[in-house]
């Protein structure tokens, strides 16, 4: 009796000992593998896997950059990735009646965007992304900003009880998660000579949401702002004056990147003094970088030959723009060629403030 209680008591400390050092779960410990080569000759070593992806490295000429003796950190999207951007992108062409495309004829400039998005310089294992918010990147050729951040999946019905993995998230150049686009990684840390590769996930779509997008837009018309040029003005000034960092000019430079904000929001005009009286028959208005209840949503279009007698030549209700950076195009019927133009902004979705990252007026044939 005496050796039966010694042993279950034994067993009993074992038990708890194990589970205070495992919590429940599996505790994994995250490991580095190594390959003895470049990141594209492991991308190479691996056919199946990364077949799509080498294809569009060949067209953009990156797998010059991911062969090279230079450090990088690529995020390898696998062939279940480009499939479901392409799949999407025929879908949506179906609809419209257009012939179907894929990744060896697809628009280079497009993929070249994308594809730059994964490449990161330096060398950035799993261990250097440990903090809450995790770590901002710039991806190697256009410095679009990212996030990679180390966190734990669920698993068995335990938060935090799974393998570890790295959110990679595109920012879409806000400060709010919740516009950003996140990709999860399915294996991390494998260190080839010239840096690190973190496989992602098959249910990723390449392009961060953005490959349909750009493969089907159809730009505007020709911006009279550029082509006939003009003088600017605003009815009210940013905070900081005409030359902040949000001041007004920044709604007419033809960059989505830049915007016009103003505090305080009650309505506001720009408008343009075009230098040839010119007959526009469509604009467009771009959402800036973040918040979209500082987007307008009420608005009207004016012209004028003198600046001061207007007529109005479009007007819009509950409007509203999907995602950020999203140019819309509004066409109008006019045959007439004022000298001004004038949007009119009469109320944003919600909030004191405002803001608008690109107007223009523009001049072309409806597609």
């Amino acid at each position: 009796m005496k050796i039966n209680n010694l042993f279950y008591s034994i067993l009993f400390l074992i038990l708890v000992s194990s589970c205070t050092k495992d919590k429940g779960y599996y505790n994994e410990t995250v490991q580095k593998v190594t390959y003895d080569g470049t990141i594209l000759e492991y991308l190479q070593s691996k056919p199946g896997v990364f077949d799509s992806l080498l294809k569009v490295l060949d067209r953009s000429k990156m797998n010059a950059v991911l062969g090279s003796n230079e450090k990088y950190t690529f995020f390898a999207p696998t062939n279940q990735s480009f499939q479901l951007a392409i799949e999407n992108l025929n879908n949506t062409r179906r609809e419209s009646d257009k012939s179907l495309e894929y990744l060896s004829n697809v628009d280079l400039k497009h993929l070249d965007t994308m594809m730059s998005q994964y490449i990161i310089k330096g060398s950035y294992p799993s261990d250097s992304m440990l903090l809450k918010d995790g770590i901002k990147l710039q991806d190697f050729k256009y410095k679009r900003t990212m996030n990679a951040k180390l966190t734990t999946a669920t698993s068995s019905g335990f938060e935090g009880g799974g393998p570890k993995v790295i959110e990679y998230s595109d920012t879409k150049n806000s400060q709010f998660t919740r516009n950003w686009i996140t990709a999860t990684t399915a294996s991390i840390n494998i260190e080839a000579k010239n840096g690190m590769i973190h496989v992602l996930s098959s249910n990723h779509v390449f392009g961060f949401n953005d490959f349909v997008t750009r493969l089907t837009y159809i730009p505007p018309p020709p911006n009279l702002f550029v082509t006939v040029g003009g003088k600017f003005s605003v009815s009210r000034e940013t905070g900081g004056g005409p030359d902040a960092v949000e001041a007004s000019k920044y709604v007419f430079d033809g960059n989505r990147e830049t915007k016009f904000f103003l505090g305080g929001f009650n309505g506001v005009w720009m408008q343009v003094e075009l230098n040839t009286p010119t007959a526009a028959n469509s604009y467009t208005l771009t959402s800036a970088n973040d918040i979209p209840d500082r987007d307008p949503i009420d608005w009207n279009l004016q012209g004028s030959q003198d600046g001061e007698n207007w007529v109005t030549l479009d007007s819009k209700s509950g409007e509203e723009f999907t995602s950020r950076f999203q140019q819309r195009v509004f066409w109008i019927n006019n045959t007439t060629a004022y000298k001004f133009y004038r949007l009119n902004i009469q109320r944003n979705r919600s909030g004191g403030d405002f803001q608008l990252a690109d107007w223009s007026v523009n001049k072309g044939t409806a597609n």
